[in-house]
């Protein structure tokens, strides 16, 4: 008897299992479907891995108009105080190690320059957070450039894949403790988020009527006409707010140069800031 007596065929036994697994089919049809089945398999992975690369980004991105402080806040970040700059006609950008387990991020730096201030569209697919830095003390003069260049980057976010999770846009109402309050340096901070959006959404609401039509830009040339999109909104207003913006959430925060005198004490004037990357970053 053979020593794999188990497997021996007989007219008096059965046919062993492994056997009866592979009887009928063809040798080449089994290689042919083996190979279609890894074939989808690896289209898969490569599938899930593409999309979780798009659809995860892992930066924080500085743009806004030029003295805006955009430098002075990468400085700040990077290395944990401030250094003297000037306006930038370059990209700075840098990685942030983090404590614990939280995987280090990378934090881009953009000129606010017309020529260059685009250059933000090369980094938006792998953003976290877009941060558009406005001065809060200056907006009141300058809002319809400040919101053209804002309409540019919602304008980016909302062109984004639907398979793409979209970044988050915070609106930071910076150099709030230049502006003067009646009563005190607490209240500048709000005073500074409150003037900012207000000023924005009146600013965009007369960008989204120019497009539509509808105000009294419109009466122009066609090449004064802005085309870019963006400004999207849904719910029961009819005027722009941020509230409703079809592109997303956005978050304001209000930030200072100095220090910020609260109930609780003085606080870096980031904090509002280094709180929201250190819960979401």
């Amino acid at each position: 008897m053979s020593l794999n007596s188990t497997d021996d065929v007989t007219p008096e036994s059965p046919v062993p299992s492994h056997f009866m697994s592979y009887a009928g089919l063809d040798p080449q049809v089994m290689i042919l479907a083996s190979l279609f089945i890894a074939m989808i398999a690896v289209a898969t992975l490569v599938f899930i891995t593409k999309r979780q690369s798009q659809s995860k980004g892992n930066s924080l991105i500085l743009v806004g108009a030029p003295d805006s402080g955009k430098t002075t806040i990468f400085t700040s970040l990077v290395y944990n105080q401030t250094v003297p700059t000037h306006t930038s006609l370059q990209t700075n950008s840098s990685f942030i190690p983090r404590s614990g387990s939280k995987q280090p991020f990378r934090i881009i730096d953009i000129p606010g320059h017309p020529r260059i201030r685009e250059q933000f569209r090369e980094f938006v697919s792998d953003a976290k957070a877009l941060v558009f830095i406005v001065d809060a003390n200056t907006i009141s003069r300058n809002g319809s450039v400040v919101a053209e260049h804002l309409h540019l980057v919602m304008s980016a976010i909302a062109s984004l894949p639907p398979s793409h999770s979209l970044p988050s846009l915070i609106i930071l109402a910076h150099k709030a403790d230049l502006m003067r309050t009646a009563s005190g340096s607490a209240d500048s901070i709000l005073l500074a988020v409150n003037r900012v959006q207000t000023v924005l959404e009146r600013e965009l609401e007369k960008r989204r009527l120019s497009q539509s039509g509808m105000g009294v830009e419109s009466m122009g040339s066609e090449d004064e006409k802005s085309d870019v999109g963006g400004l999207e909104c849904s719910g029961p207003e009819a005027t722009f707010k941020f509230d409703n913006w079809d592109g997303g959430e956005v978050r304001f925060l209000g930030t200072s140069i100095k220090e910020v005198k609260v109930p609780q004490g003085g606080k870096p004037g980031l904090f509002a800031l280094q709180d929201w990357i250190e819960d979401n970053m």
